[in-house]
């Protein structure tokens, strides 16, 4: 068999490289090739990025020193423009606090839920440059309950909550890729009574026994903290389940495609806690002949931007308090209030703010390097957790590959066993007349090897298109020839990897339950919780709007 006859040269060539470029990187880290200059690809670049404006923060880049600009006095000062400081601002502003202003390195706000549009014109496609869902929420989530209520994705009717359809995901919603054929939803299929059938039910009636016996909170903060979740927190996932004789290759292999995908590291590197708090804070695992899951667990919302939707609902209220482009380069906390000096990208100046109260709302590596004085709390946080990268790369087709056999075209796309590539959504999925007319945008997702940040952020756009090409080629042998443009995203510091020690760590939990000296600060983000969702950064950023405000009604004095 020759998988890539019938190809233009071009794109074997493409895909040839691609290849082994994905051979290395499921391997190690290793180096990635560069691609011959002969090489034709899609036309496209990358999109969504600031690396370059955060690394002259990292790097002690030189900005100009005269006196700044402008000085600007609120009561509130937001750093950080992506879930969690947009839902601070929405509290604060809720609790009686207009006088505010939210600060952001991008372009847009939205963190790792930001959109972006694919192509030029009345073709150009909506589509997500990061988190593309959200799993339908519970009372337990009570402020991202009421907020989804507030903006028409929840309703009550004839004394219940139900959703709205229209943003609900369409079907099919998950398929796999599995021995030469698609098959529905994520877990390979099993016979009842085979040995993979077996394991997949002892596993799922171990997440029903944590549930119940332990807990499991969404967001953690709302949940209790035991020896039981302690002693899980000390060891691998993988450890876990081998101790609990789990080996079998189908279900292991399901179990780290939703630790990358979720955590953005393999279950060898992810914590037992975390491994179980994906199925056990949610719905459980439903597995035939098990009856352990509850039946509100697969649905989700969704949009062809992904998350951005939400952003915007957020986002678009602020107005002209929404500061974007903006470096903050030192918060200082002082007697008085608090001085925020901001590099200005846009117009190439410095800007000062000086706030009664500031919510640092960033990831803690980068607060590490802008609040000042140097906190031994804050610098200890930072380091417990490491950083996951990503690749987003967006696709456009101008027709739909051909069909293979089993389920057709769904919303998440992944083959079995595929490491580190996390597959595909199509991003016109909940958009019926896009059906009618190209360009068809996919969304391929890989979770970089752990560790290797700086290949993705040193490799070159061809190499990087090269491996998205091949991996996608194993599943589709005709859709490199039916890409006509291609954006790719490299999120070098995604989210936070929940490793072993990092739930139970003392300066996290410090600082995530507000418990930290650090008068006139408050603190929000997804990495208080040691990994990246939704959830848990809306809910963060509620609690510090609502701290923020009543301490500014508090007066002066107010701690």
């Amino acid at each position: 068999m020759k998988p890539f006859a019938g190809l233009d040269p071009r794109r074997r060539h493409i895909l040839l490289a691609g290849a082994a470029s994905v051979a290395t990187a499921t391997s190690g880290l290793g180096t990635i090739p560069a691609s011959a200059a002969s090489v034709t690809l899609p036309k496209g670049g990358f999109v969504g990025e600031a690396q370059a404006l955060g690394h002259r923060l990292r790097d002690g880049g030189a900005f100009d020193a005269t006196l700044p600009s402008s000085t600007r006095t609120v009561a509130l000062a937001i750093i950080g423009a992506g879930v969690a400081g947009l839902a601070a601002a929405r509290a604060a502003r809720e609790a009686g606090i207009d006088d505010l202003l939210v600060l952001d390195l991008h372009e847009q706000a939205g963190g790792n839920s930001r959109g972006h549009r694919i192509g030029t014109g009345p073709a150009a496609r909506p589509c997500p440059l990061g988190a593309h869902y959200l799993p339908l929420p519970g009372p337990g989530t009570r402020e991202l309950f009421d907020w989804c209520h507030e903006i028409g994705l929840l309703r009550h009717e004839s004394g219940r909550t139900v959703p709205d359809d229209r943003h609900l995901c369409h079907a099919p919603q998950e398929r796999l890729f599995f021995e030469g054929a698609w098959h529905e939803g994520l877990l390979p299929p099993a016979l009842p009574g085979s040995p993979s059938h077996r394991q997949y039910v002892q596993f799922a009636r171990w997440v029903d026994q944590a549930r119940h016996e332990l807990g499991f909170s969404l967001p953690t903060r709302h949940g209790r903290w035991t020896a039981g979740h302690a002693d899980l927190d000390r060891q691998t996932f993988s450890v876990a389940l081998a101790a609990r004789g789990l080996d079998d290759s189908r279900l292991l292999s399901y179990l780290d495609y939703c630790c990358r995908d979720e955590y953005g590291a393999g279950a060898d590197v992810i914590s037992a806690w975390s491994g179980l708090h994906y199925f056990a804070s949610r719905h459980g695992l439903h597995i035939e002949g098990a009856d352990t899951a509850d039946d509100e667990r697969d649905r989700v919302f969704t949009w062809p931007e992904g998350n951005a939707w939400l952003v915007q609902r957020l986002a678009v209220p602020l107005g002209d308090r929404l500061l974007l482009q903006r470096l903050v380069r030192r918060v200082q906390a002082l007697r008085h209030g608090v001085w925020i000096e901001a590099w200005n990208a846009a117009s190439g100046r410095h800007e000062r703010i000086v706030a009664q109260r500031a919510i640092v709302a960033v990831p803690l590596h980068v607060a590490t390097r802008i609040v000042a004085p140097s906190l031994d709390v804050l610098r200890q946080a930072a380091a417990a957790a490491p950083q996951a990268a990503w690749l987003v790369a967006n696709l456009a087709l101008d027709r739909l590959p051909l069909a293979r056999p089993g389920l057709p075209l769904a919303w998440d796309n992944v083959r079995f066993g595929s490491g580190i590539n996390l597959g595909y959504v199509y991003a016109g999925h909940q958009n019926l007349t896009q059906d009618l007319a190209p360009p068809w945008v996919f969304t391929a997702y890989t979770a970089w090897p752990h560790g290797g940040r700086h290949n993705l952020l040193e490799a070159d756009r061809s190499s990087l298109l090269s491996r998205v090409l091949a991996e996608l080629e194993l599943l589709h042998p005709d859709l490199p020839r039916q890409v006509v443009h291609a954006d790719l995203t490299r999120h070098g510091h995604a989210m936070s990897i929940p490793v072993p020690g990092v739930r139970s760590h003392a300066a996290l939990r410090t600082l995530a339950e507000g418990r930290a000296d650090t008068p006139r600060l408050h603190w929000a983000h997804a990495d208080l919780a040691g990994y990246s969702v939704f959830e848990e950064a809306f809910i963060a950023g509620c609690q510090a709007g609502k701290a923020a405000a009543q301490a500014l009604h508090r007066g002066p004095s107010g701690r």
